[in-house]
């Protein structure tokens, strides 16, 4: 059986803290912590990525769990799909996908309808249901 949460975020820089805070709590309520801080510091990339790059209608993250896969996904409003890309050590930002492709099992973006996008990243659970 598959758990579901989400939450609109509005455009704001607190809001990526709120998005990690949400994140931790429905993990939580779940009573599932294996990889919980992987998928709080992907949220954390995700929203901020969504926050910066997106226009200023805010952003929405949503969570489902199920016995085998967390799947995380955030939607923004802009249809220009993010690339992972080689940042540079003097570079002080770009390094958000590669931290993602590095820390979850898989991830995508997709187009949403009838605007915008989803961008998501997955975590195996190992078998413990939610």
């Amino acid at each position: 059986m598959t758990e579901t949460t989400q939450r609109f975020f509005e455009s704001r820089a607190e809001s990526i803290g709120q998005a990690r805070q949400f994140t931790t709590e429905a993990l939580a309520d779940w009573g599932f912590a294996s990889r919980a801080e992987d998928i709080r510091l992907c949220v954390s990339e995700l929203a901020t990525n969504a926050l910066v790059h997106a226009d200023d209608h805010g952003f929405l993250v949503k969570i489902d769990v199920d016995e085998e896969v967390v799947r995380l996904e955030v939607h923004d409003s802009r249809r220009e799909h993010p690339q992972a890309r080689q940042a540079a050590d003097t570079d002080t930002s770009g390094r958000g996908l590669t931290l993602v492709s590095v820390l979850a099992d898989d991830w995508g973006v997709e187009d949403r309808a009838p605007s915008g996008k989803i961008v998501w990243s997955s975590f195996k659970t190992g078998g413990v249901a939610p």
